[in-house]
C-alpha cells in the first residue's frame, strides 16, 4: 500500500478538532486515507442507498446510533447532515468524533462554513504525488505524466485510457449532474476536451463559449463545475505593485496530468515530448506538485502566475513569510541561457521588501546554482516548500 503523506496529519487533526474533513476529487484515495487512519471507526458511506434513507427518515437517531468515531462517506449527498453533526458534535465535547469525505469542493465549503465553522479541520488530498510514488518503480517523468496519479492506476494492473474513459463518463454522469442541472451532456463533454487544449494558458472564457457553441457565462458556470470537482483550478495573476502593467486573467490548470493526456488523445508516454503542449503538461505537473505539497503539508501557500503586458512572465509566484518564490517551468532537458529570462526580469523591476528565492525546474538530470536561481529537477519541483 502507498503511505499517503496526509495521514499523519489526519490523525493529528483529530486530536484537535472534533470534526475532520478530508475532500478531494472523486478516486483520488480519501475513503482508504480515513479508513486506515482510524481503523476502529465505525463507517457509513451516502452513496448507499439504503444509508441515505436511514439518514433521511431519523437523522439525529441514525448518528447518536454510533458510539465510536463516524466515518461518514461523500457527504455531499446529505447536504443537511451538516447541522445535526454541528449539534451531536458539541454534546459530546470530544475531539475526533466525525471524520467525513466529500468530492465536490465548493458546495462543502459552503456547508460547513454556515454550519461548522471552528469546529471543523478542513484537509485536502489530491491524487497521489510524485514523492509518494517513489518506491514504485514509477518510470520516466514522461510516463508518470501519462499515467496520472490517481491510486487505482498504482495498485493494479489498469489500462490507462478505459481507466480515464470510465472516470470522465462516471464523472459527468453522477457529478456534473449533482452540482448543476446540464442537458446537453455530450456538449459539456466537449467542453471538457476543449479546456484540455488550453491547459497551462491563459483562459479566454469568449473564444472558450464561442468554439464550444455557448455563452460566455455559460462557460463561466461549467468551469466552475470543474473546479468545483477539483478536475481543473484557476490560477490567478500576481498584480502587487504592478497593477498597470500586468495580465489580469487566470490560468488554467488541470490537477492530474493523466485524465489531461487522456482528454488531448495521449496514450504513450513518447509523444509527450513531441506533442505541442509539452510545456503546458510539464507546467501542469509542476503546479499539481506544488498543489499537493502545500495541502499534505496543511502549509497553505498562495499561488500564482506572473505576466505583463509586453509578455515577460514567471510560471508560478508563491509568496510565503516574506519570501516571493518564483518558478519557471522548462520542458527541455538541457538548460539555456533565455529559460532564465522571466526570473531575470522579475528581478529587475522587482521593489517590494519581500526576499526573492528563484528557481528554473527542467526535464533533467543536474541541480546547480546559475546566477544565483537554483536550477532543480522538475520531478523534485514540490521540495521548493
Amino acid at each position: 500500500m502507498i503511505e499517503r503523506l496526509l495521514s499523519l496529519k489526519i490523525k493529528q487533526a483529530a486530536r484537535q478538532f472534533p470534526i475532520v474533513s478530508v475532500m478531494g476529487p472523486r478516486q483520488s484515495g480519501k475513503t482508504t486515507l480515513v479508513r486506515n487512519a482510524f481503523p476502529k471507526a465505525d463507517y457509513v458511506s451516502f452513496e448507499d442507498p439504503d444509508v441515505r434513507r436511514d439518514m433521511e427518515q431519523d437523522p439525529r437517531g441514525f448518528l447518536t446510533s454510533f458510539s465510536k468515531t463516524l466515518i461518514l462517506d461523500e457527504v455531499q449527498r446529505i447536504p443537511h447532515v451538516f447541522s445535526y453533526i454541528q449539534a451531536i458534535a458539541d454534546e459530546h465535547g470530544k475531539n475526533g468524533k466525525f471524520i467525513f469525505t466529500g468530492s465536490q469542493n465548493y458546495l462543502l465549503f459552503e456547508k460547513i462554513n454556515q454550519s461548522l465553522a471552528g469546529r471543523v479541520a478542513i484537509l485536502k488530498l489530491l491524487p497521489l504525488s510524485f514523492q509518494e510514488l517513489q518506491g514504485t518503480r514509477a518510470g520516466s517523468l514522461e510516463t508518470v505524466l501519462q499515467k496520472g496519479f490517481y491510486p487505482a492506476l498504482w495498485k493494479n494492473r489498469v489500462n490507462v485510457p478505459l481507466y480515464y474513459s470510465s472516470y470522465v463518463n462516471t464523472y459527468i454522469e453522477r457529478d456534473v449532474r449533482q452540482i448543476q442541472n446540464i442537458g446537453n451532456l455530450t456538449a459539456f463533454q466537449n467542453f471538457l476536451r476543449l479546456c484540455a487544449g488550453r491547459a497551462g494558458q491563459i483562459i479566454n472564457l469568449t473564444s472558450l463559449g464561442n468554439d464550444c457553441g455557448i455563452s460566455h457565462n455559460t462557460a463561466k458556470a461549467w468551469l466552475s463545475i470543474l473546479e468545483s470537482s477539483f478536475i481543473v483550478h484557476l490560477l490567478p495573476p500576481y498584480f502587487e505593485n504592478y497593477k498597470k502593467r500586468v495580465v489580469k486573467s487566470p490560468k488554467l490548470f488541470f490537477y492530474d496530468t493523466g485524465l489531461l493526456c487522456y482528454l488531448l488523445g495521449i496514450d504513450n508516454p513518447k509523444l509527450i515530448l513531441q506533442h505541442y503542449l509539452k510545456g503546458a503538461l510539464m507546467e501542469n505537473f509542476a503546479f499539481a506538485e506544488l498543489a499537493k505539497q502545500s495541502f499534505n503539508r496543511l502549509r497553505f501557500a498562495d499561488m500564482y502566475y506572473w505576466r505583463d503586458k509586453t509578455g515577460n512572465e514567471v510560471d508560478f509566484l508563491i509568496p510565503k513569510a516574506g519570501t516571493k518564490y518564483l518558478v519557471e517551468v522548462k520542458a527541455g532537458k538541457t538548460v539555456q541561457s533565455d529559460f532564465f529570462k522571466g526570473l531575470e526580469y522579475f528581478k529587475k523591476i522587482h521593489r517590494g521588501k519581500d526576499h526573492l528565492k528563484t528557481f528554473l525546474a527542467y526535464n533533467g538530470p543536474h541541480e546547480y546554482i546559475h546566477n544565483h536561481n537554483k536550477v532543480i529537477q522538475l520531478m523534485k519541483v514540490a521540495s521548493i516548500l
